[in-house]
């Protein structure tokens, strides 16, 4: 009954009978409109908290947290997870999703757009700090993907674009003294990308964001500290850095150690 009461509610959620923000009826009003007991109720509840659907707090009813960002970052962390995906694999994956959207956007970003990636660009070397950096930076490419006018496209790069920065300064050590160095040594690549993306020549786009990408990568690998056989420590990283900061509900926490290189 529980399984069947959790694909109930599920539907209602994605659906948009229950939106995002709104509270589930109380746990007595569930167990009589389902008819059933309220530990039964309370099983349904904490499957839909676990899946990222629902956050409750004691003493409230549960409130419905349908955001495709939070469920979308507990279903990546939970198969880079369960499945031992590498820390290579996932890069990988972000470097052709990237790729992808700065083709969609070469193809059909409007020129108010592109302008504004050239803001986000020219605010990184500017931000104060590892903290402020990163998020300019992270602001940066999820703009580039959100002008690829692909919602689930952006969607992944957001959360795959702050595994890869987490990552970064995990492996990195960064301090507040670093930020400077750093985002000033890929800074040309990033305006390249911009200025790429203004030629309208997809392909063009695509190959500027790989070898930019290439180029953080190889930064990345630098940062180890570790031998070119070493991969596992990449790895040990990335999982360390899910942990931290993908909580059960699928929220993602306050970034409490963002990275400079991506």
């Amino acid at each position: 009954m529980a399984d069947q009461i959790v694909e109930d509610l599920c539907t209602q959620i994605l659906g948009g009978a229950l939106p995002d923000g709104s509270r589930l009826p109380s746990e007595r009003d569930l167990a009589t409109a389902y008819d059933v007991s309220a530990p039964t109720i309370r099983e349904a509840v904490r499957v839909l908290t676990a899946m990222g659907l629902i956050t409750t707090r004691n003493g409230s009813r549960a409130t419905v947290n349908a955001q495709g960002d939070t469920m979308l970052a507990m279903s990546i962390a939970s198969v880079v997870q369960v499945e031992k995906v590498g820390a290579r694999e996932v890069l990988g994956l972000l470097g052709a999703l990237q790729a992808y959207a700065a083709e969609l956007a070469a193809e059909h970003a409007t020129d108010e757009e592109i302008a504004r990636l050239r803001e986000t660009a020219l605010a990184i070397p500017g931000a104060e700090g590892v903290e402020a950096g990163s998020a300019a930076l992270h602001h940066f490419f999820a703009t580039l993907a959100e002008i690829s006018h692909n919602p689930l496209l952006a969607a992944l790069c957001r959360f795959i674009t702050a595994m890869q920065i987490g990552l970064s300064l995990k492996l990195s050590g960064a301090g507040e003294g670093d930020w400077g160095r750093v985002a000033g040594d890929l800074q040309p690549g990033r305006m390249r990308i911009v200025t790429a993306i203004g030629t309208r020549d997809p392909a063009h786009a695509a190959e500027v964001v790989r070898a930019y990408h290439d180029r953080a990568v190889h930064r990345l690998g630098e940062a180890r500290r570790g031998t070119d056989a070493d991969d596992s420590r990449l790895t040990e990283a990335l999982g360390a850095w899910l942990r931290s900061n993908v909580g059960l509900g699928g929220q993602v926490m306050g970034r409490r150690d963002p990275g400079p290189v991506a």
